[in-house]
């Protein structure tokens, strides 16, 4: 009765700080649009990326109100809702002290309460990477980390809070009322050196755990590893486009791409920790693998074909004809099932050797028992493909005899 009633309070309260979330989520796009109202008005930068929050913090919900037992769950509900109030006081500042002066009361405290959220939003963040999956630190060697990023937290906060440039540009002209010259400086040091080296030393606690996990907790963290993959792919898209001047339409990808990538890692947490379908882990990845070096392997085979095909046919055809670009597009329709079955077997003779060693030896059993007639042949050939294949601790064979007492 106790564990059921702790789980019903857990339930309420996941679902408490769901709403929560969700509320404050709508109260700010709700300010967005009467902002958007008024042109030239200062938009706030980070509206579209948080405001996919309501789908980390159903999650996260769910995860907790089920398995209230594991923290992870809860870090994702707090940190979701840390994002979600950062969004709206934003919002509410912008409005309140840009767009209509004085027409809602307490701009300048929504302001402040704006400045120092960002460090406890990157510290919550921190915490479930390297609590996850088990909800424990992957061992006393990592408390160092722990305690590091409470020292973040505590840090960032103080100096955030009493920083002019908190904001970092997404209030636009707006300056922290409580800002003290100098206090700048020590705040960007802090969240541009320290962040990212608890970000990375994060990530390496989760290859730690793969290295030493087996059964199903190597199976949870196969799923968080592959999100931070795609995350990291989305990352280098995001410094390509900052770094170059790349067209309108690089930018959305490249926005659509981060945004998935960053609630694919929500997704795999709950997952991983619901253990719903937790096998798929391994087609997905060698999905990924077969089909995007099949992507990459073919767009450049195309761009190296139409090249070269134009620079051979343009003394002949001229500039610019589409000769080249249709047999480009026809050798690319060829090679696609051919390239396709070399690269997966390539991945799985590298990546999944057991498996490609088990199929190829249930194949060759296949040819040979279509051609055997010996039933004392085909029965020591099943035994010996049974133990190579599913490799168990005892292999017997029972055969029913025939009506006629014969064996079979």
């Amino acid at each position: 009765m106790t564990a059921w009633m702790s789980r019903r309070i857990a339930g309420r309260l996941a679902w408490s700080l769901w709403a929560l979330c969700v509320t404050l989520t709508m109260l700010s796009l709700l300010l967005l649009a009467l902002t958007r109202a008024h042109p030239g008005a200062h938009i706030f930068d980070w509206w579209l990326g948080n405001s996919t929050v309501v789908i980390d913090v159903t999650v996260g919900a769910i995860v907790a109100s089920r398995r209230p037992e594991n923290p992870v769950g809860w870090l994702l509900c707090i940190s979701d809702v840390a994002v979600s109030t950062s969004t709206f006081a934003s919002a509410y500042a912008i409005y309140a002290l840009l767009v209509q002066p004085d027409s809602l009361p307490a701009g300048e405290a929504m302001a402040w309460l704006a400045s120092w959220l960002l460090p406890v939003m990157i510290g919550l963040q921190v915490f479930y990477i390297l609590l996850f999956p088990t909800g424990r630190l992957p061992g006393r060697r990592w408390r160092w980390l722990a305690w590091l990023t409470v020292a973040f937290i505590v840090v960032g906060v103080v100096t955030s809070a009493f920083s002019p440039g908190a904001y970092l540009g997404s209030l636009g002209p707006i300056r922290n009322p409580l800002g003290i010259e100098g206090f700048t400086s020590i705040y960007k040091a802090v969240l541009y050196i320290t962040s990212p080296l608890l970000f990375a030393a994060a990530a390496l606690s989760v290859f730690v755990r793969l290295r030493r996990a087996v059964g199903i907790e190597r199976q949870q963290i196969k799923w968080l590893a592959y999100a931070v993959a795609i995350f990291a792919a989305s990352v280098v898209l995001n410094v390509i486009n900052l770094a170059i001047e790349a067209p309108r339409w690089f930018e959305w990808a490249d926005t659509a791409i981060f945004t998935a990538a960053g609630l694919a890692i929500t997704f795999s947490i709950g997952i991983a920790i619901l253990r719903y379908r937790l096998y798929e882990i391994d087609r997905i990845i060698n999905r990924t693998l077969v089909y995007g070096s099949l992507s990459v392997t073919l767009a450049l085979v195309y761009l190296g074909s139409v090249a070269g095909l134009q620079r051979l046919l343009s003394p002949f055809l001229g500039e610019g004809n589409q000769l080249a670009v249709v047999a480009s597009t026809l050798a690319i329709a060829t090679l696609f099932n051919p390239l396709r079955g070399r690269i997966q077997n390539f991945i799985d003779r590298i990546f999944y050797r057991r498996k490609y060693d088990a199929a190829k030896t249930l194949e060759v059993f296949s040819a040979r028992l279509r051609n055997e007639a010996d039933l004392d042949r085909v029965t020591g050939d099943l035994v010996s493909v049974v133990k190579e294949t599913v490799q168990p601790s005892h292999v017997s064979l029972w055969l029913k005899p025939s009506s006629s007492g014969v064996k079979r």
